[in-house]
């Protein structure tokens, strides 16, 4: 399937300089919103107190945290657990004694008794989370990257070239600074969720880097005599159909969740969709002209 009707002959060398000007301040906006504003972590990091209820019959989830708003409990994580009557409500403010848990607990389940169709509400469970889980669990996706970014870097080198591992690595530092750093930026809540998507991005678009850089070298062994910026310039433009059907494909499906997916998974949405935004743009103007600078640098 073909996008355009013609090839393309767009020079997206020449526009490098652009690119690069458009990622710096994208990258600076985003390291100076994180340095001066910081994350705002959700209960998984900071902790807080976990509730669990069962309603009669399934509840709007909406209107749990409409009526549960008036509380001033902090921030507030409602989802379902197994079946759509259980509920699982997860508190920023923390109950730490059974004393505290209990006032807490009942004081939730009396609030929540007027929207559960004159049926009560029964308490399942009331215990305090620390924030030592959610810490663990950051460390370990950071190490994740870390393992990823080296496991990347060796593969690419060993399948494609050093210059071309470089690129995809630095590629995926430009993806993920830029998606923390608009989470930073609006000041969106940071939470384990957000992790899992950005691990996800990482996939997308390595994936989306590596079939520019196969095509980059196959035009390599085809165009032997002609320099690297054309060679660069016609690979890109021979994969600007696939590129651009795979990330709109991908985007109308992002876009159906984040307006119809509910609160759930609204954050696990609008992460993947900034990621493959910037993900394909990174794989056009970022991830091919790396390879560009660094050949220049390895002929002197």
């Amino acid at each position: 399937m073909e996008l355009f009707s013609s090839k393309s002959h767009i020079d997206f060398i020449s526009k490098r300089k652009l690119a690069y000007a458009l990622s710096l301040l994208m990258i600076l906006t985003s390291l100076g919103s994180i340095l001066f504003q910081g994350l705002n972590f959700g209960i998984d990091f900071s902790g807080g107190t976990l509730v669990q209820v069962k309603f009669h019959t399934p509840p709007n989830l909406k209107q749990i945290r409409t009526v549960l708003s008036s509380l001033d409990l902090g921030d507030v994580v409602i989802q379902e657990f197994g079946a759509p009557e259980e509920i699982l409500i997860r508190v920023e403010k923390q109950a730490t004694d059974a004393k505290a848990q209990s006032e807490l607990s009942q004081k939730i389940i009396k609030t929540l008794e007027p929207i559960a169709d004159q049926n009560s509400v029964d308490l399942r469970r009331v215990e305090f989370v620390g924030p030592q889980v959610g810490q663990e669990l950051t460390e370990k996706g950071i190490m994740a990257v870390i393992y990823s970014m080296v496991a990347i870097l060796f593969y690419v080198a060993w399948r494609f070239e050093l210059r071309f591992a470089y690129g995809a690595v630095l590629a995926l530092v430009h993806d993920l600074g830029i998606t923390i750093g608009f989470f930073s930026l609006m000041q969106k809540e940071f939470t384990l969720v957000v992790v899992a998507a950005l691990l996800t991005v990482i996939g997308y678009s390595l994936n989306d880097t590596i079939v520019v850089y196969d095509r980059i070298r196959e035009e390599m062994k085809r165009f032997k005599s002609k320099d690297l910026t054309f060679i660069i310039n016609e690979a890109v433009n021979r994969t600007l159909s696939r590129t651009l059907i795979t990330s709109m494909t991908t985007l109308l499906v992002l876009v159906a969740l984040l307006l119809f997916g509910g609160e759930v998974i609204h954050d696990f949405a609008l992460t993947l969709f900034l990621g493959v935004l910037i993900g394909t743009y990174s794989s056009v103007f970022v991830a091919s002209p790396i390879v560009l600078i660094l050949n220049k640098k390895i002929s002197k």
